[in-house]
């Protein structure tokens, strides 16, 4: 099944026997919760979801955005009446990365009927409601480990047998700034790979074809696996998504830099190239 689905295409599904549940996971790193969006207006029949208190577990040592508890993420997704059976498509404000991290969440924990919608609001052209749907409840029961997931010394491995993609900025990659995290810099061995160069302008995917060949490009077709971190898990999530359009299955290191560079005795690599 397309990981994504088109504005067109949701229609056209929300009106036939299946339709699907839709989750809003409008998002913004350091900026406004995103639930006052939702309540101006959202997609008719969507039901919100907080990224921050639901899509992640508490700040800690295991990065700015740990993976939920697999239960406590279950409830709220049953909450949302998502069930085993039900379609399900996820939406953002446009940028993709908060509706691709509950996209992987649901993925990883079993759910194989997920799709996110390309281009995210911006591609809604129909009306929008501000009433919040109060949905049945789903019975969505998680069963973690349906895509492979990656720790520390599982990502600091790949990065010497496969390919390990870093989705941040460039410049992040490189160590020139960082905004966030402890120390700027990369995991020694990873390979540049930001987000951004994945989608055009409006925020839609690029074309199969030319994703397939950037990751090409990067040396996806001849590692034997490929992995994807980024700062906190949550564009990397974007990515894997990105190379799931492409047909390229890849892990994604959910703790990431964050969880990486808390660590002063991990090494960290600067500059342009990989090590």
């Amino acid at each position: 099944m397309k990981p994504i689905i088109t504005a067109s295409e949701y229609v056209s599904e929300s009106a036939g026997p299946r339709p699907p549940v839709l989750l809003d996971v409008r998002w913004q790193l350091g900026g406004p919760h995103g639930r006052p969006d939702y309540e101006a207006g959202h997609i008719p029949g969507a039901v919100f979801v907080d990224l921050d208190a639901e899509l992640a577990g508490p700040a800690g040592t295991g990065g700015r955005h740990p993976l939920p508890d697999p239960e406590e993420f279950g409830a709220v997704m049953r909450r949302a009446g998502v069930s085993r059976d039900t379609p399900v498509v996820v939406y953002d404000g446009g940028q993709g990365w908060a509706a691709a991290r509950a996209w992987w969440l649901l993925r990883w924990t079993g759910h194989e009927d997920v799709r996110v919608l390309d281009g995210g609001l911006a591609a809604w052209k129909g009306d929008l409601q501000k009433e919040a749907p109060i949905p049945t409840e789903g019975d969505f029961r998680p069963v973690p480990g349906a895509l492979p997931l990656l720790d520390a010394d599982g990502a600091a491995a790949l990065a010497r047998t496969g390919l390990l993609l870093d989705a941040r900025a460039a410049e992040r990659y490189r160590g020139d700034v960082e905004p966030i995290d402890r120390v700027g810099g990369h995991i020694p061995g990873a390979v540049s790979a930001p987000t951004s160069e994945n989608v055009r302008d409006d925020g839609r995917f690029l074309p199969v074809r030319s994703l397939a060949a950037r990751f090409e490009g990067l040396g996806a077709d001849r590692a034997p696996e490929v992995g994807v971190y980024c700062g906190s898990g949550v564009s990397g999530a974007h990515e894997v998504l990105a190379l799931a359009v492409a047909g390229i299955p890849a892990a994604l290191y959910a703790g990431s830099w964050s969880e990486w560079s808390a660590d002063e005795s991990r090494p960290v690599a600067t500059g342009p190239d990989p090590q």
